[in-house]
């Protein structure tokens, strides 16, 4: 159990790290002129391998989640437990956020932003206070 804990915090790290990272690219992009095409389509890139990374590394972080609370029992059983589902329940909007991030993207690519950068300095602190709450559900188990 211990092995399939260690790799889904590594996945659900680095998972993270795309969820952080991806929407300042976004915040790059709503700030880039509309002349300057070579940035913009750097930018572009970036953000749709970051995106792909993501992903990639979003499943493993998921599908190991699911083997620790499915198959080891961990927060499935008995009273004192409804911090799992406070957890899951972060867990889904996390999946959300990612998603969003996907759309947003595609709004990017087809030249079709309407939001501001303060927008997205904003949009950029949801994964933030979501990994606070999921880290504290972990740990303290206030439920």
């Amino acid at each position: 159990m211990l092995w399939v804990k260690s790799f889904h915090i590594v996945f659900v790290a680095s998972w993270f790290a795309g969820l952080f990272y991806l929407p300042r690219i976004f915040v790059n992009l709503a700030m880039t002129d509309a002349g300057s095409l070579s940035e913009r389509a750097r930018l572009l890139l970036m953000a749709r391998k970051l995106m792909r990374f993501m992903t990639l590394l979003a499943v493993p972080a998921v599908v190991l989640g699911l083997v620790l609370w499915l198959y080891y029992g961990i927060g499935k059983y008995g009273p004192g437990n409804g911090w799992m589902h406070a957890k899951l329940l972060v867990v889904v909007l996390l999946l959300g956020y990612h998603h969003a991030c996907g759309r947003i993207l595609k709004r990017f690519e087809r030249n079709d932003n309407q939001r501001s950068h303060v927008w997205y300095r904003w949009f950029n602190e949801a994964p933030v206070v979501m990994m606070v709450i999921a880290v504290v559900l972990v740990v303290v188990k206030p439920f």
